[in-house]
């Protein structure tokens, strides 16, 4: 839903590229406002899984998107593909702002940000063939998509000591895990709107929060009432006939952020 938001003459801005050096962490991509890399912390653990990070440099004055941006924007999308195989990927993403351009609201960052993202290469497919299929968006006045190929090889370790530290720098720079008392809490959903109550410890008020959607369910910005620490939510289009039932949030507060997830009903 998101992505048709797109006119055709942002796509033909579209920029490709295909990297050839294979390393630990790919070579830097260079983009209209910036320049996009994957970084990895090495081999494959034993269970096939790698950990890495998404590098996104800004210039000054540019941004680039969340999960969900919101009403308008391009959500990053990644595909691992390792020796011609999907390999599963996780994002996980720092907590976002609100931006307001004076047409629309959105999520997303207006500084460099770096995305986590750990994925399972196959049992039968050596770390050297894995090839990144990125996509996201750009923006200064106008959204410049950005799709490129990278192209690593985890198992290569060049600059492990340099890599790792990257990977877990950005790892410890996401919300830390909702828990018991320190989390938000779906009570109420209609055709027309969505309520979320927030569970704190005293002294610890909500600032924000930011509820993804997914491909059958668009939701507006939440919206805070202070007084008793619920937000309301916007449901803009909604198909009851399926679809994810579980939507990742993060909720900013005076205490730091968390991310966790809604079950809908």
């Amino acid at each position: 839903m998101k992505i048709a938001r797109l006119s055709a003459s942002l796509l033909v801005l579209t920029l490709s590229w295909v990297g050839h050096v294979q390393a630990d962490s790919s070579e830097w991509h260079h983009v209209e406002g910036g320049a996009i890399r994957i970084v990895t912390s090495g081999s494959p653990d034993t269970d096939g899984q790698v950990r890495g990070a998404l590098e996104i440099k800004l210039d000054r004055g540019w941004k680039t998107y969340w999960r969900d941006p919101g009403e308008s924007g391009v959500p990053p999308m990644i595909a691992i593909l390792a020796g011609g195989k999907e390999a599963p990927v996780q994002i996980d993403y720092p907590a976002p702002k609100r931006f307001d351009d004076g047409y629309s609201t959105w999520a997303g960052y207006d500084r460099p940000v770096s995305l986590g993202l750990t994925f399972t290469l196959p049992d039968d497919v050596e770390p050297s063939q894995v090839e990144a299929d990125v996509f996201l968006g750009v923006c200064e006045t106008i959204c410049v998509p950005v799709q490129a190929r990278l192209t690593l090889d985890p198992s290569t370790n060049a600059h492990a000591g340099e890599d790792v530290t990257t990977v877990a720098a950005t790892f410890a720079a996401m919300p830390g895990p909702a828990r018991e008392g320190f989390e938000a809490r779906l009570v109420d959903v209609s055709d027309a709107a969505m309520r979320v109550e927030t569970k704190l410890p005293e002294a610890v008020r909500p600032l924000d929060l930011f509820v993804a959607g997914t491909e059958t369910l668009v939701l507006g910005m939440a919206e805070l009432d202070e007084a008793s620490g619920t937000f309301s939510i916007a449901v803009q289009d909604r198909d009851e006939k399926g679809g994810d039932k579980h939507l990742a949030y993060t909720l900013i507060t005076s205490a730091g952020a968390v991310s966790g997830t809604l079950e809908l009903p």
